[in-house]
């Protein structure tokens, strides 16, 4: 996957791109040629992106858990050829028999039920495209595999983060179901499992020492796939892939 899609007058939307990893995929696909639509629910903060970013950047207000929202966005944007679902919370870190399930409805509402909305929303620009590609920003942690894997730290956390990491569970699973429903079409739809970055998710990440834009590369290397790259996979940041 070395190999990337020539980006000539492509566009590209990465929602939650006020900050963190979702930010830097924006500033890097801008720097590629691409516009950018930056996708933000705060729009003094995406404008603040938007400044920073500069060059192709557009700012588009967009929460992913509103539809009212997600329709206006999608009215806006007549062109797209690259969606990367980036926006996504950790309402709580409990294990489930300690889980708030309002917290639980909280973390699906933005991580699954908002890249269902908004995927399909934007589906009729995507499907004008002549090579459409959907990045949908997932965690290593949702992997089961290495969630059962005793050599991992992951089986020693006793199901902490369990809204979070079922979630990203599910948005893994509708990368493979997406994948294969609109593979026909030409479109690319890969995970990522960005590793842990400094960004305000929960307080670990606050404090880590892994630089956003090193996921974002790996985001945007999605993003950018050519033809012959595979479709319905899950892949670390680094190109290696990731169990499911």
């Amino acid at each position: 996957m070395n190999d990337v899609a020539t980006p000539h007058d492509s566009t590209a939307l990465v929602t939650g791109a006020n900050k963190g990893i979702g930010k830097e995929t924006a500033r890097q696909l801008a720097d590629a040629g691409l516009i950018v639509h930056v996708g933000s629910r705060d729009p003094e903060r995406g404008r603040r992106a938007v400044e920073e970013i500069g060059g192709r950047a557009r700012l588009l207000v967009l929460d992913v858990t509103d539809p009212e929202s997600i329709a206006a966005a999608a009215h806006q944007v007549g062109d797209l050829d690259i969606l990367v679902n980036n926006a996504g919370i950790m309402a709580e870190d409990a294990p489930a028999p300690e889980s708030d399930l309002d917290a639980f409805r909280r973390t699906y509402e933005t991580n699954v039920f908002g890249v269902v909305a908004v995927t399909n929303a934007f589906l009729p620009a995507l499907r004008r495209s002549p090579r459409p590609r959907i990045v949908n920003i997932s965690s290593g942690t949702g992997s089961l595999a290495w969630s059962t894997d005793p050599e991992r730290a992951f089986a020693f956390s006793r199901g902490a983060g369990a809204a979070y990491r079922s979630s990203k569970t599910a948005l893994n699973a509708l990368t493979v179901y997406y994948a294969q429903a609109l593979e026909s079409a030409g479109f690319k739809v890969n995970a990522l499992a960005p590793g842990l970055r400094r960004t305000d998710l929960n307080e670990r990440a606050t404090s880590a020492d892994g630089d956003p834009a090193e996921a974002a590369a790996g985001a945007v290397r999605l993003a950018l796939l050519p033809d012959d790259a595979p479709t319905g996979g899950f892949f670390s940041w680094d190109g290696t892939t990731v169990p499911w």
